[in-house]
């Protein structure tokens, strides 16, 4: 057997995970693997596939999920399935900065639960590996109990944070006599499972079977023709799916649903075997590529801005909606402030942000609390919790590597969310807030009076697609380049990729080299047509219609502009991504530490 090192590694929010780790057997490897175990398990018990699938060439990983075995810290864990994802980024972070392998040198096995959380890792951080195999995807799992999800959900709500037995059996599993027994006798299997994890599993998986057409990277896809535990049928929606060209099903009739432990696993390693070769044999291709548009959501966003006949169903349905909305309106201080400026005006935003319902009397702070807590509103809330974590890790980075810290907003709005990441001991050199909207940018002002900031800052009215302001601002001429440039909420509301690549260009231009750029991201939105049939942007008060962008793409495009992407966070709904990257050229300080700071945040 091949040699095994143990270690640990910080997952998300710096919570330790343990993982394996054996070495490649050749003196030039030429890649690793990362086995992921199913769930209740953990990564002992998939070290056989390092020594089956005869792979010396190539270092193999394998780390205990969260609250799984020697990852397990608690007697209850319940983390999100979104926290779960980012362990995996976090997992092949490590291996880069720790193991020298790069995400295009990786390959990922995964099984059942798994399967699905690296299909959702894909798809969210857009990694660019080298190829992942699924197996047994557990894209519906099969709970034999009518209703059952449905009374989870009632049991979670008033129990809180609860586990439920699973009925998963090892004879369910493999009849392989000898991993029935090991996993009967393991003390660390985990035998229950948290609610939230079960319900949050379901949810992913819709998400990612409704978007798999963003998916690219290569894709083996492997099911059981005797899976007792998921239902197969998705398997086939999800692969005809897949946006990759380079995919592969393949059926084992007669097999369980741990494929990868059978008692017949031969053909099954065969074929993984052969798939991962084939992907390997394939050049290096940084990814996440060219910088063009994604046609798969680039023609949704062009549906959505075509008119609907006047006397189909769906026109005579949102204009009902839009009567409903106006009728709530009256009674709502939320939706009365979006229709009357707009539902992404910096007013809209900043009383969502404040998340205080207020109204008509009950009845309308009541509308104002549904209003509120809509998943979009929630997930913005989000995405300001991660920008503000963002930004003070960055000052924090300038700050520790003796470096200026001058910030500049592109579309600033009411600069809120910058203005509250700045608290004692991350006060800026220089702050220059940029916004189309004279209303917004009076707003920031009196915000920067109120926190003693106005003297370091300049407001200025500019169109985040013209040509950059580069001689004279507010309070004279700027002496430096900005160190660290924000773009929160800004590229999504254009369908071309056109003004977007200009916007990144100009703006690097006023950039140290080595400077931060913090931007935002909407690759997924289960409401894009509620919006923009239904609410109204600021600018000029048509359809608020939004053009969401896989992450691949984001990335690329921020790519091409010159900056190397450093890490990114999503929030538990998979909606908005917050990332991080770096100008390219030689900063005059040292960014490896600012680095290490900015893997930190979560």
């Amino acid at each position: 057997m091949r040699p095994c090192r143990e270690d640990w590694f910080p997952g998300q929010g710096g919570h330790r995970l343990f993982y394996r780790h054996w070495p490649a057997e050749s003196e030039k490897p030429r890649g690793g693997i990362v086995l992921l175990h199913r769930g209740h398990e953990h990564s002992g018990r998939i070290a056989h596939l390092v020594d089956e699938l005869d792979l010396s060439a190539f270092d193999f990983f394998a780390f205990d999920a969260r609250g799984h075995g020697r990852s397990k810290t608690g007697p209850v864990e319940a983390p999100g399935v979104g926290t779960l994802v980012a362990d995996i980024e976090g997992f092949v972070r490590h291996l880069r900065t720790a193991h020298e392998i790069k995400p295009g040198e990786v390959a990922v096995i995964a099984a059942s639960l798994s399967a699905v959380l690296t299909a959702a890792w894909v798809h969210d951080y857009a990694p660019g590996i080298r190829a992942m195999v699924l197996a047994a995807p557990a894209f519906r799992i099969r709970l034999y109990v009518p209703f059952a999800r449905t009374l989870l959900t009632l049991v979670r709500r008033m129990r809180g944070e609860c586990c439920v037995k699973s009925y998963v059996q090892p004879r369910h599993l493999t009849r392989d006599p000898d991993r029935i027994a090991a996993y009967a006798s393991d003390s660390l299997i985990t035998h229950t499972v948290p609610v939230r994890l079960l319900l949050g599993l379901d949810r992913l998986a819709r998400r990612v079977l409704a978007d798999a057409g963003t998916i690219t990277v290569p894709t083996q896809i492997l099911t059981a023709g005797r899976d007792l535990v998921v239902d197969a049928r998705r398997l086939r929606r999800f692969f005809h799916a897949l946006g990759s060209r380079e995919k592969s099903f393949e059926r084992f009739p007669g097999l369980l649903h741990d494929l990868l432990g059978e008692r017949e696993r031969g053909p099954v390693m065969a074929a993984v075997r052969r798939f991962l070769l084939e992907r390997f044999a394939v050049p290096d291709v940084t990814l996440p590529g060219t910088p063009d548009p994604f046609p798969y959501t680039q023609n949704e966003a062009e549906r959505l801005q075509a008119p609907l006949h006047r006397f189909s169903l769906r026109a005579i349905r949102w204009r009902a909606v839009r009567a409903l909305l106006a009728a709530a309106g009256r009674f709502s201080k939320g939706i009365a402030i979006g229709r009357r400026t707009g539902f992404d005006s910096g007013e809209s935003l900043d009383y969502v942000y404040r998340n205080e319902a207020a109204g008509r009397g009950p009845i309308g702070r009541t509308v104002d609390r549904l209003y509120l807590d809509t998943i979009g509103w929630r997930c913005i809330r989000e995405r300001k919790t991660h920008l503000e974590a963002a930004i003070r890790e960055a000052v924090a980075s300038l700050r520790a590597a003796g470096q200026g810290v001058r910030i500049v907003d592109i579309a600033a709005g009411r600069g809120r969310y910058l203005l509250d990441a700045l608290g004692p001991g991350a006060t800026p050199d220089a702050i220059e807030l940029r916004d189309h909207s004279m209303a917004s940018l009076r707003a920031a002002r009196a915000l920067l009076v109120e926190r003693g900031l106005a003297n370091i800052a300049t407001c200025q009215q500019v169109d985040a697609f013209a040509a950059p302001a580069t001689g004279q601002g507010n309070d004279g001429p700027r002496p430096k380049p900005f160190t660290l440039a924000i773009v929160s909420g800004l590229y999504e509301l254009y369908a071309d990729n056109a003004p977007v690549r200009r916007s990144l260009d100009k703006l690097a231009a006023e950039l140290a080299p080595g400077a931060y750029l913090i931007y935002t991201g909407q690759p997924w939105h289960p409401q894009l047509e509620l919006i923009a049939r239904v609410l109204t942007r600021e600018r000029d008060g048509a359809p608020w219609v939004m053009r969401r962008r896989p992450q691949a793409e984001l990335d690329a495009l921020v790519e091409a502009a010159g900056f190397e992407k450093l890490r990114q966070c999503i929030d538990e709904e998979g909606i908005f991504t917050v990332s991080v990257a770096r100008k390219r050229g030689a900063p005059a300080y040292q960014v490896s530490s600012g680095e290490r700071r900015l893997e930190a945040i979560g």
